[in-house]
């Protein structure tokens, strides 16, 4: 009798073990499907509200993820570009910062990441936080909804590319 209770027992843990494995799901059949998990997870501010926080002096760390021939062909001022692809490198690397003429800053400031339209950031903000940045957030629509929403608001490094013709990358 008590090997039929221990053999029951066991066998309802594997159950359960395996219902819970099939329910964390870490495969996606594209990008977008997955960027969807992410963003259920993330914070989101409209291009208005940034443009309060901007307009407020209030501090906080506005990183554009994009590439830098995308950057540098118009971002929100006061933004400082660390491409997706190196973002975890530098997000934490004195040196970058300091190449930057800015201060490193602490994991528990405000972070509002930006890329083309919100695809890119909401996957690094995840990033960012695995990290350990706790206060992280992400433009709503990205640089296509603060271009549309303050066309007359931005600014350009066209001359860092001078000689350079980057195409665009990630439509997210």
């Amino acid at each position: 009798m008590k090997s039929k209770k221990w053999i029951l027992g066991v066998a309802t843990l594997f159950v359960i073990a395996f219902a819970i494995g099939c329910n964390d799901k870490d495969s996606y059949s594209d990008i977008h499907e997955y960027i969807k998990v992410v963003a259920k997870e993330t914070k989101y501010v409209t291009p208005a509200l940034l443009k309060i926080k901007i307009d407020s002096a209030e501090a906080f760390n506005l990183i554009d993820v994009r590439e830098a021939g995308e950057f540098n062909a118009g971002y929100i001022p006061g933004a400082t570009n660390i491409p997706r692809g190196v973002l975890e490198f530098n997000i934490n690397n004195e040196k970058f910062w300091e190449n930057e003429g800015l201060y490193l800053p602490e994991k528990e400031e405000l972070f509002i990441l930006v890329c083309k339209k919100g695809g890119r950031s909401t996957l690094a903000a995840k990033a960012i936080r695995r990290l350990g940045y706790e206060r992280v957030m992400v433009l709503q629509g990205g640089w296509k909804s603060w271009e549309l929403t303050y066309p007359d608001i931005f600014e350009k490094n066209l001359d860092a590319n001078a000689h350079e013709e980057e195409e665009e990358v990630g439509g997210c």
